[in-house]
Order: C-alpha cells, then sequence, then structure tokens
C-alpha cells in the first residue's frame, strides 16, 4: 500500500487534493497588484486613464521632479529683475534724440514762415508801394502796398506798443515750450506762429516810424476783407492748427487724453 501510495502520489492538503491541481495563489498574480520596489502600490490601467496627461509625464518613480526637467541653478541670474532705473537710462537717449527732432522741424518751419514773409515784403516796397494796385483775380483778389500800424488784419492801430509786446512775449513762451515739444504736429503749429510772429516783430521794430512802432506791411487785398501779409497767414493757420491738435486731445508732448 505505501508502495501504491508512493506511485501514484498523494496530495499535500485537502485543499490541493480538492482543487485538482489548483495553482498556489500568489504565483501568477497580476503585475498591479505586487508592491513596487518602493513599497508603493503601481497605479492599474484605470488609473492611468483617469490620470492628467501632465500628471503622468511629471510623475517619477521617486517621487522627485520629473526626468527632463532642469533643476535651478543656484547662481542664475537670468530671473533677476533689472533695477528700474535701466529701462529709463536707456530709453532717455532716445527721447533727447526725438525731442531734438521736433525743435528742428519747429525753427525749420519758422524760418520758412519767416523768409517768405520777409523776402514778400521787401519786393512788395520795391514794386508796389505807391503804385496802382495789382488785380490777381479781378477785384476778388488784388496785391496792395499798405502800412499797418495795428495788429493782424489792420486792428487796433492806436496800440503799437502794446501789439510789439505781446509779440515778442509770444516768440519767448513758443521757445521755451520746445524744450519739452515731442510732437510733430505741434511742431509744425508753433513754427507757424514763431515765423509769423517774427516776421511782424521785425516791421515793428525797423520800420518806419520809430523803433518798437514800426508799421507793418500789408499787401493780399481781397474783396471786402482786410489787408494781410504772409506772417498773418502763417499766425491764422498755426493758431487754426492748434485748435485742431486740442480738440484731438494732442498735447506738445506727445501724450494723449480724452
Amino acid at each position: 500500500m505505501a508502495e501504491v501510495e508512493r506511485i501514484i502520489g498523494t496530495p499535500d492538503t485537502p485543499d490541493a487534493a480538492a482543487g485538482g491541481g489548483k495553482e498556489r495563489p500568489g504565483a501568477d498574480a497580476e503585475p498591479e497588484a505586487r508592491p513596487d520596489a518602493e513599497g508603493e502600490r503601481a497605479p492599474d490601467a484605470a488609473e492611468r486613464e483617469r490620470a492628467p496627461k501632465g500628471a503622468q509625464e511629471e510623475r517619477s518613480p521617486a517621487g522627485g521632479p520629473a526626468a527632463g526637467t532642469p533643476a535651478p541653478a543656484a547662481d542664475d541670474t537670468s530671473a533677476v529683475p533689472a533695477p528700474a532705473g535701466d529701462g529709463e537710462d536707456a530709453s532717455a537717449p532716445d527721447q533727447r534724440l526725438r525731442g531734438r527732432r521736433r525743435v528742428a522741424v519747429l525753427f525749420t518751419v519758422a524760418a520758412i514762415a519767416y523768409a517768405l514773409d520777409l523776402v514778400s515784403k521787401i519786393i512788395v516796397v520795391a514794386k508796389l508801394e505807391h503804385h496802382a494796385p495789382v488785380k490777381i483775380i479781378g477785384d476778388w483778389l488784388q496785391l496792395e502796398a499798405i502800412r499797418n500800424a495795428g495788429a493782424a488784419f489792420s486792428f487796433g492801430e492806436a496800440y503799437t506798443v502794446i501789439f510789439t509786446v505781446i509779440a515778442a512775449a509770444v516768440i519767448v513762451v513758443i521757445i521755451r515750450l520746445a524744450r519739452k515739444l515731442y510732437s510733430v504736429p505741434w511742431a509744425i503749429a508753433l513754427g507757424l506762429l514763431l515765423g509769423g510772429a517774427l516776421g511782424n516783430l521785425t516791421d515793428r521794430i525797423f520800420r518806419a516810424p520809430r523803433v518798437f512802432e514800426g508799421a507793418v506791411v500789408d499787401f493780399i487785398s481781397p474783396k471786402h476783407f482786410a489787408v494781410f501779409n504772409l506772417a498773418d497767414s502763417a499766425i491764422v493757420c498755426g493758431g487754426i492748427l492748434i485748435v485742431l491738435l486740442s480738440f484731438r486731445g494732442l498735447d506738445p508732448d506727445g501724450t494723449v487724453h480724452r
């Protein structure tokens, strides 16, 4: 009997005999059910699908930073913000250069307006004074030399000295304002004012009857309108341009507001 049992074999346990060759538990267990080397359970397939993609990429086996993420260097100065004054110091030369260009535009326009007015008055005094008017468009527009002791368009002839002082003050204000000028349209407008004021001021200082009381030479005579000159035209055009710029909210320093 013992020999038969030795040949056939007897199961060691009743469970093994009843199971008829059933494998031992844990022999072929699912890999995800086994603890990993660090003692943590690895996530199964369902958990990996539910986890966000970014979290899967950043997760590392050791729980540290994700692979491929550069560690911050201790002496890295690229993230250190620059001092607040560096940007202002770097842009200051550019602002000064822009200001010089605007000032150059102002004085260029003023020089052109002044030269045209001066040359036109020299020609009018030499060719038209004490002569009959020259008709340009019939009676609607004529060239006629007239001496004007007042303001523009022959207003206020009894206040020649006052208008001379006002013209000189306007010139000083425009020159002082040029230091803070960063707008080309304002440079053109102020240049027209400056050139016109210089043109009429030259007449008031150097023409008869005496210094600071000289009469301005006017020669453009439209029908049913006051006689004026190119300096008056420059002043009026500059004033209109300033009004338009003010309505648009543009300041001489280049800022725009409502």
